[in-house]
């Protein structure tokens, strides 16, 4: 009894994201085989609203007579039923309502076991939907809970219950008290839908007495998504492959006539307009005119149209993308903007470019799943955390593909680029609200770290900071976006990116400053170029703006590489940290597991990450991805150049490893880690791994020559 619904819910969506379906049933009798039900209701549950959702409640006809001591309990007899649906009609019109969302209920192994037995002699099909169980959720927040009763669930939660005993009453008392337990499950560690079913199903005997008493499972083994496959070209390929550059600018004052004109010639379906006419200058000063706009314009106006000019009637301002990003991203934004062309953008937000549904035509048809534009055009941090919660499935998907594992971690990237330009921007409208008004001048935010760089995996934590025009520490300006990067930190976290163990957050007043503050800051990195003074500095040389004032970010980042080549002492301390590292090899040359575990980042990417960025700082080599620097000193003629390639394949095969397991770990309700299950390896992948990180065994040398290259 499977309904229609936009996503699959996916084990890695954080619980407080989850949208579900509080069920309850009332039925003839308490034997799931024989019982009959007489009434069937669901709640919606709705992310991030502590009001009651949509409801459905309908009393069914059973076909048999209503016991009495049944009625007793919820008072529902024969004359009730009479002009009743039958189960077949009342199972169609609840499968509708619940649309494929989890479902929620006390003691719902017993609701859906009756439910599968009412189904099968109605004829219907019946595939047991994903649910959790609140009575068994409850057990796992507070085991001396006497009984798990939802009477004594609700008094000890505050939850309030109306209506006891009948179906809509007991599923919007399952509803309150789902919510109420989710902030308590997160904080003993269980966030999300494939972490709580794992939880659940380690209550054996909770679930034994259930199936004694013929109820089916509560919960299911979680497992990976099961997807459709996709095309990778989308993934694979950015907008800037397919955009065209050659873009047609126009003054504002051009008559349409003249702009169909220029259209024709040179065979394209839009042009931009400014007040200059002249291309390449910043996102906001144009607007765009496309073929459809005329039409649209001369069936108003007729032929007074094409004397009007362009300028009047252009779109302001420009949808656009950014030249950097995947393709995928330009096909689901035009799909949720419904437009046929963006405008492309460097990363200084001027105009480079143009691309068009007719660019992407080639892609539709063979993409059959996709990551979508949702993350941009989320409205609160629950939906930015259903949308994190498909990426899980789409990277395992990719890496199966066979798609080149830095190019699944730059999607990882942009996601988490985008996550982070979204929570700033809700937290821009959240000051406003408060009554703090708009930036007191210009700023950019900046993703440090692996997202920076475009080789994020799928256990990210936050690392941001902002560089604002002007003011002082704790200055007026300072305190404002102080605040700023306070609200956009608690949105990163509750949209599933953790705050930064490290501290690395705008929020903290390291991570913040003017130009000028920041520059007297990175002097006094390289000019005191001790390791102790060092901690986290490393991955601001990978920084990259992605919200505001991109330029004053891409300034920061210049300043920063020139001040850093200058001072060969200061690249050789950022690389001290490589010298003194333990081997991932045993005495008999096997792999060192704990757990039957290896931590890939730690012995693998971290020496290859550090030696590439540390030897690019020092060349003064302005790339940010760990294969670029590592080309840049190739370009160079820097280091060995079989050693420099062996070190980029083992950097994709870690990164590969990785992300396969970790994709599985948190569908599954694993903790997600930097480690590997090495045992989970065929042998063929098992021998290629310790090969690379013998490979990796070479860095410090290599970054010994470089230092002084």
């Amino acid at each position: 009894m499977e309904g229609k619904h936009t996503k699959a819910v996916s084990g890695a969506t954080p619980l407080a994201a989850l949208e579900a379906v509080a069920v309850d049933t009332e039925t003839t009798g308490l034997d799931t085989a024989k019982a009959r039900i007489v009434q069937l209701a669901g709640v919606a549950i709705a992310p991030g609203s502590s009001r009651a959702g949509p409801a459905f409640s309908t009393l069914v006809d059973p076909g048999v007579p209503i016991p009495a001591s049944s009625t007793a309990i919820h008072g529902i007899g024969d004359d009730a039923v009479r002009d009743a649906p039958p189960i077949a009609e009342a199972l169609a019109r609840f499968r509708e309502f619940r649309a494929d969302r989890l479902l929620v209920g006390h003691s719902i192994g017993f609701d859906l076991a009756v439910m599968e037995h009412e189904a099968k002699r109605a004829g219907l099909a019946w595939e047991k939907p994903r649910s959790l169980c609140v009575r068994l959720l409850g057990s796992i927040v507070n085991p001396r809970l006497p009984e798990g009763s939802l009477d004594a669930l609700a008094a000890w939660l505050g939850v309030a219950i109306s209506d006891r005993h009948t179906a809509l009453g007991d599923a919007q008392a399952a509803a309150g008290i789902f919510k109420a337990l989710v902030p308590r499950l997160a904080e003993r560690g269980i966030h999300t839908l494939a972490q709580a079913e794992r939880a659940c199903l380690d209550l054996s005997d909770r679930l034994e007495s259930g199936y004694r008493a013929g109820w089916s499972e509560p919960v299911t083994s979680p497992r990976p998504s099961d997807a459709s496959l996709l095309d990778p070209f989308a993934y694979s390929h950015r907008i800037q492959d397919l955009m065209r550059t050659d873009v047609v600018v126009m003054p504002d004052d051009t008559l349409a006539q003249a702009a169909i004109d220029t259209m024709v010639r040179h065979g394209i379906s839009s042009i931009f307009v400014s007040a200059d006419g002249t291309p390449g200058g910043p996102l906001r000063d144009y607007g765009i005119v496309t073929e459809r706009d005329i039409m649209r314009l001369i069936a108003r106006n007729g032929a007074e149209a094409l004397a009007m000019p362009v300028g009047g009637f252009a779109s302001r301002p420009l949808a656009s993308i950014a030249a950097g990003a995947f393709v995928y991203r330009a096909i689901g934004r035009m799909d949720r903007l419904k437009l046929r062309h963006l405008a492309v953008r460097d990363e200084r937000e001027r105009l480079a470019g143009v691309i068009s549904a007719r660019d992407l035509l080639q892609l539709r048809a063979g993409a059959a799943f996709r990551l979508d534009d949702a993350i941009g055009a989320a409205t609160s941090a629950e939906e930015m955390a259903q949308a994190w919660a498909s990426l899980p499935t789409a990277a395992r998907l990719l890496v199966q593909e066979d798609l080149d594992s830095g190019l699944v971690a730059g999607v990882i990237s942009e996601e988490i680029r985008v996550m982070t330009r979204r929570a700033a921007e809700l937290a821009e409208q959240a000051m406003l609200a408060a009554g703090r008004g708009p930036p007191p001048c210009p700023y950019a935010l900046m993703v440090l770290g692996s997202g920076g760089r475009g080789e994020s995996l799928l256990a990210p934590d936050q690392d941001n900071a902002i560089v604002y025009a002007t003011g002082e520490p704790d200055g007026p300006e300072d305190s404002w976006f102080a605040d700023l990067g306070a609200q956009i930190a608690d949105t990163l976290n509750l949209s599933g990116i953790p705050y930064c163990s490290g501290g690395v957050m705008a929020r903290n007043a390291a991570w913040r400053g003017s130009v000028a503050t920041w520059k007297e800051r990175i002097d006094g990195w390289v000019r005191r170029a001790r390791g102790e003074d060092l901690l986290n500095v490393d991955i601001f040389f990978d920084q990259r703006p992605v919200h505001g004032d991109l330029s004053l970010g891409a300034e920061l980042f210049d300043y920063a590489f020139a001040a850093g080549a200058e001072n060969p002492t200061f690249a050789k301390q950022m690389g001290e940290k490589l010298f003194a590292r333990p081997s991932p090899f045993g005495l008999l040359g096997g792999l060192q597991t704990v757990h039957g575990r290896i931590d890939l980042k730690f012995h693998g990417l971290f020496p290859i990450v550090t030696a590439a960025r540390t030897a690019a700082i020092r060349h003064g080599i302005r790339r940010r991805s760990t294969r670029r620097r590592l080309g840049g000193l190739a370009e160079r003629g820097l280091g060995n150049a079989e050693e420099l390639a062996e070190l980029a394949g083992a950097h994709r095969l870690f990164m590969a490893v990785m992300l396969e397991q970790q994709a599985r770990d948190l569908e599954t309700g694993i903790p997600v880690t930097n480690s590997v299950e090495v045992a989970a390896l065929s042998r063929a992948s098992q021998a290629k791994l310790k090969s690379a990180l013998r490979t990796v065994q070479v860095v410090p040398d290599l970054v010994r020559g470089l230092m002084f290259g």
